[in-house]
């Protein structure tokens, strides 16, 4: 069982209101006159927003990047399937949505009273400030413009209360100023608890909120003055965290093993039970045996799509519509030889996808195909197992005690890869300190003890047939150079799962992903797979029907069947609306505000 020093986020100061002065104190409550005294009054009320880090980041979730072309979930998405509305009252914009920043300007209000050492009491500010700006880039994000408060409003504050939205810019600008306060301000890693934000974290999220934007920006076709500074501070927070910050990657441990030729190692970066010695970790989630747990070895989540399954290199790096070592689709055992060793880390094929072999030895990423029904059932064959912990002791419901990266050193890497592309200062030297570190890091030896070396990135990749679909458009909505294209299909691969994949498409403007018949459709099935599936399944009658086969004429020329997860007048109503990239402001808000008009464009 984990012992550590850690934040369990459970203080909650919701009842600290301003009050009358009177000659004597409540002596059993917390007031306004009895509260703001010392440093560990910052320290209590700054413990409550530990509460409210969502995905990206956040805890636990076998559900993130659900909405995306890299995932096919058992049920229709609402968005991609033209069946979403206008909200009739307070999704995103309800009392509770905003009350976490109401908490946040409150303590910036009543804070100055604290006597203390300035340096501990800026550590708090900062934090409280990075925690606004966590609540204000997910306003921005989702609904574009958003108006800004940095007051506790009040029920007089009627002006206030009524204000139109801001421009993004002007929000993004003042959530920009919170985060290089908190970096400016927060302490090291080593004067904090283990858990608890620091100057790197809020120079991750620096860099996270300034990549969003430049991209959104330019993509949306701004003027150069408007992102290229942005890009600057992306680039820039991302280089003080790989100069200073001391975090590196390194290969995980091969506890588990799929069989002697696929060692798991990448697997084993995420299913590590202590994070807090990680040095790829900038922040953790630190999870304790019935104390704080989650249910990630237990959750299936979902199908992933054939054209997430097509975007992994082979082993050599090159894609694989242009390597010798692709072996084709046949079987998943077939597609898995020979590439990116992240593919076989990542998917197996059942809905419990670990087994004990006979000498007690877990094994892991068991590959077999698709069973189940119902809610158990995969609908493409393939299922994301990054998270998930081969140890019995971890599948009971709600029982899996794997810490969580919160902030993750990968991204720092990607991050600066991308924005230095953009800013077209995107050379070997930047590849090598990025995204190559990445791919260092999944060498490996076979069986034979040969060592097998991942393909390494040059700033002249070979161009990918597969950025064209089968249907004949642009991957993207558009043409990006080559080496564009492999920085952001690294990106899609190193972060899958953990909550990014939506963000990016929306700041890329590339929607038109969703577009690809083969982001909803699954694995090639055949007469050799339903054969391995019935030989699976003890000789019973195959359950497959010709409903549930798409039939493609794929990038190879050949023609396929491949498993379709939806029924026919759901698939003839998937098709990208450029509304999805924001969501619409519920009626009930438009209503009582007129000046939060005009709706989000297309709602």
């Amino acid at each position: 069982m984990k012992t550590k020093k850690y934040i369990l986020c459970a203080f909650l100061l919701l009842g600290i209101q301003s009050c009358d002065v009177t000659d004597r104190l409540p002596e059993n409550t917390f007031t306004d006159l009895n509260y703001w005294t010392k440093v560990d009054d910052l320290k209590l009320f700054s413990r409550y927003f530990y509460t409210t880090l969502s995905a990206p980041p956040g805890g636990a979730d076998g559900y993130l990047d659900g909405n995306s072309d890299i995932t096919v979930p058992q049920s229709a998405p609402s968005n991609f399937f033209d069946m979403r509305i206008v909200p009739t009252e307070d999704d995103g914009w309800a009392k509770s949505d905003w009350e976490n920043i109401r908490r946040c300007n409150y303590f910036m209000t009543h804070y100055q009273t604290v006597v203390g050492d300035a340096v501990d009491i800026n550590h708090y500010v900062g934090e409280v400030r990075f925690f606004r700006a966590n609540e204000y880039f997910n306003k921005v994000k989702r609904f574009g413009d958003v108006p800004w408060y940095d007051k506790d409003l009040q029920t007089n504050d009627t002006e206030l209360l009524n204000k139109g939205r801001d421009d993004r810019l002007f929000v993004i600008g003042k959530v920009i100023d919170d985060l290089e306060f908190a970096a400016a301000n927060m302490k090291e890693p080593s004067k904090v608890s283990t858990g608890q934000l620091h100057k790197y974290c809020a120079l991750q999220m620096l860099s996270r909120v300034c990549l969003f934007e430049a991209t959104w920006q330019k993509y949306s076709s701004a003027p150069e003055t408007i992102w290229k500074p942005l890009m600057e501070k992306a680039a820039t927070a991302a280089k003080t965290i790989m100069d200073d910050g001391g975090y590196s990657i390194e290969a995980g441990t091969a506890q588990y093993t799929m069989d002697d030729d696929h060692p798991l190692m990448y697997k084993g970066k995420f299913i590590q039970e202590d994070l807090t010695k990680d040095k790829e970790c900038i922040l953790p989630r630190v999870y304790i045996r019935s104390l704080l747990q989650h249910g990630l070895s237990r959750n299936r989540s979902f199908g992933l799509s054939k054209d997430f399954i097509e975007q992994f290199l082979d082993i050599d790096g090159k894609p694989i519509a242009t390597s010798s070592k692709y072996l084709g689709d046949d079987s998943i055992i077939m597609e898995i030889q020979n590439r990116d060793p992240r593919l076989w880390n990542m998917i197996s094929n059942r809905y419990v996808p670990f087994t004990l072999s006979a000498d007690g030895k877990p094994k892991s990423n068991v590959v077999d195909i698709p069973g189940g029904s119902g809610a158990e059932q995969n609908v493409t064959g393939y299922v994301s197992v990054k998270f998930k912990d081969p140890d019995p002791e971890q599948w009971n419901a709600n029982s899996t005690t794997t810490d969580w990266y919160i902030f993750r050193y990968a991204e720092t890497l990607l991050n600066y890869a991308e924005a230095k592309f953009e800013l077209g200062q995107c050379d070997q030297t930047v590849i090598d300190a990025t995204i190559n570190l990445l791919r260092a890091r999944l060498d490996y030896k076979d069986a034979a003890g040969n060592d097998i070396t991942m393909g390494r990135l040059t700033t002249t990749p070979v161009a990918d047939p597969l950025a064209t679909t089968i249907s004949g458009q642009p991957r993207y909505g558009y043409t990006v150079d080559n080496l564009l294209y492999e920085i952001r299909r690294e990106r899609c691969i190193e972060l899958a799962f953990e909550g990014f994949r939506w963000a990016d498409i929306c700041r890329w403007k590339a929607g038109a992903l969703i577009n690809n018949p083969k982001t909803m459709l699954g694995m090639v099935v055949n007469d050799e797979v339903i054969a391995a599936y019935t030989v699976h399944n003890g000789g019973t009658t195959n359950p497959f029907a010709s409903s549930a086969f798409a039939t493609i004429t794929d990038w190879d020329g050949k023609t396929k069947q491949l498993l379709r997860a939806y029924s026919d007048d759901l698939e003839a109503r998937r098709a990208w609306k450029d509304k999805y990239y924001l969501d619409p402001l519920p009626q009930n808000q438009t209503t009582l505000n007129p000046k939060l008009l005009p709706q989000n464009s297309g709602w």
